[in-house]
C-alpha cells in the first residue's frame, strides 16, 4: 500500500518560490507523475515518465529536488493561487516478487495561497496647534496589512502610541487590499520635536515598512540659521526603513547637471536637486546674481555663454543649507567631465570633479 504525504494548504510569497508537497510512503518506483491545476477544467502543469518524458507544461514549474515528486513554482505569480492535484502512478507487486507488477494510482488535492507584501505606503497629516490628525495608507497587500503607530523621543526611545481614537478601513483593490488607519494625537506642551512613525507590518510575508513624519515646535523653527556650505558631511536626522530592515541615509542633498557641470559654449544645462530619504521633503529655491529666485527641484539654463555660479536653498523644518553650484565653459574635449551626477566628498584641487552634494543642517 502506498500513501501520499501532502499539505492541505501551502503558502508562498509572490515573486518567490512555491512548494507543493506530494511525497510517497513508502517510496516506490514511479510509473507516471502528473500535476494539475484545478479550475473550470484540469490544467496540466507537469508530467513525468521516468522512461522517456520529464516535461514542465507550465514554464515556471519543476519537480522538487527534495523528494522528486513534489512541485516547485518559481517565480510565483498571484495567478498561481488555487487548487492543485497530484497524481502518482507506481508499480506494485504487493510484496510477491514472482507476480508481475501492477500500476497503482494515488491522488491528493491541495490549495496554494499566494501572499503579496504592501507595494506602497503613504502618510498624510493635518495639524491645529498641538492637535494632530494623521492618516497612513498601505496599498496592494494580500492579506491586508496591519498598521501601528509609534513615537520616537529626541533621545531615540521609540514607544507605541496607545490604541486611542483610531479608525481603520480595509478596502479591496482587485485581488489585493488597501488598509488605511487614522489617529488623533495631541503633543505634550513640553515637546519641542516629535517623530511619529506609521509602522506597516505584513506578517504573512515577513515585511515591515516605516513611514516617518517629524513635527517641530515653531520656537525651534524661528531659531534656524541659514548656513552657506560648499562642501558638507551628511547629517543624519531622519530615515525611512526599507523592507530589508536597513536604513537609507538621509540628510544628503545631491546636485546633478545634465549634460554636465563643464559644457561647451552656448550649451543648455539643467541643474537638479534631490535629497533622497530626507523627511520632511525639502523645498528648493534657485537663483543667480540678483535675479529673482526660481522655486522647484530643477533649474533650466539656456545657452550658457560664460562661467557662472548658481545657488540653491534647500529648506525643511529641521534646517536649511545654501549650496554654490559652479558651471563652467570649456572649449576643449570635455568627455572626461561627463559624469553628470556624483556622490561623496569633493577634492577642491581636482579640476575634473564638480560640486554635487551638500547637507541639510539639523538642529536637534
Amino acid at each position: 500500500t502506498v500513501d501520499l504525504k501532502y499539505d492541505d494548504v501551502s503558502y508562498a510569497t509572490v515573486h518567490q518560490s512555491a512548494f507543493l508537497r506530494c511525497g510517497m510512503m513508502p517510496v516506490q518506483p514511479i510509473k507516471e507523475l502528473w500535476w494539475f491545476k484545478i479550475g473550470a477544467s484540469e490544467e496540466r502543469v507537469y508530467y513525468y515518465d521516468p522512461t522517456s518524458v520529464d516535461a514542465a507544461l507550465m514554464k515556471r514549474a519543476r519537480r522538487s529536488s527534495r523528494d522528486n515528486t513534489s512541485l516547485e513554482i518559481h517565480p510565483t505569480q498571484l495567478s498561481d493561487e488555487g487548487e492543485y492535484k497530484c497524481r502518482i502512478v507506481v508499480w506494485d507487486n504487493t510484496g510477491n516478487s514472482t507476480e508481475p507488477s501492477v500500476p497503482i494510482s494515488k491522488e491528493a488535492r491541495m490549495m496554494l495561497k499566494v501572499n503579496v507584501p504592501p507595494e506602497k505606503v503613504e502618510i498624510t497629516h493635518l495639524t491645529s496647534g498641538r492637535n494632530l490628525s494623521l492618516r497612513c495608507k498601505s496599498e496592494g497587500a494580500k492579506p491586508p496589512a496591519d498598521i501601528l503607530w509609534t513615537k520616537t523621543s529626541p533621545d531615540g526611545v521609540e514607544t507605541e502610541i496607545p490604541d486611542l481614537s483610531k479608525t481603520r478601513e480595509i478596502e479591496p483593490a482587485g485581488e489585493l487590499y488597501d488598509t488605511a488607519e487614522q489617529i488623533f494625537y495631541q503633543l505634550e506642551e513640553n515637546e519641542m520635536i516629535a517623530k511619529i512613525s506609521c509602522v506597516v507590518r505584513h506578517h504573512n510575508t515577513n515585511t515591515t515598512i516605516y513611514k516617518n513624519i517629524t513635527f517641530v515646535s515653531p520656537a525651534i523653527q524661528n531659531a534656524l540659521k541659514v548656513t552657506i556650505q560648499r562642501f558638507a558631511e551628511p547629517v543624519l536626522y531622519s530615515s525611512i526603513e526599507n523592507q530589508d530592515g536597513q536604513d537609507n541615509k538621509a540628510g544628503l542633498v545631491k546636485i546633478s547637471a545634465d549634460p554636465g557641470f563643464k559644457v561647451p559654449y552656448n550649451t543648455s544645462v539643467t541643474l537638479k536637486a534631490a535629497a533622497p530619504g530626507v523627511f520632511p521633503e525639502p523645498r528648493y529655491l534657485w537663483w543667480v546674481g540678483d535675479q529673482t529666485g526660481i522655486a522647484g527641484r530643477e533649474l533650466r539654463i539656456d545657452n550658457l555663454e560664460e562661467d557662472k555660479s548658481y545657488y540653491v536653498l534647500a529648506e525643511n523644518p529641521l534646517g536649511r543649507v545654501v549650496l554654490e553650484v559652479p558651471v563652467h565653459i570649456t572649449t576643449s574635449d570635455y568627455s572626461q567631465w561627463n559624469d553628470s551626477s556624483r556622490d561623496g566628498d569633493v577634492n577642491e584641487g581636482d579640476t575634473t570633479e564638480g560640486l554635487d552634494t551638500g547637507a541639510i543642517i539639523g538642529i536637534v
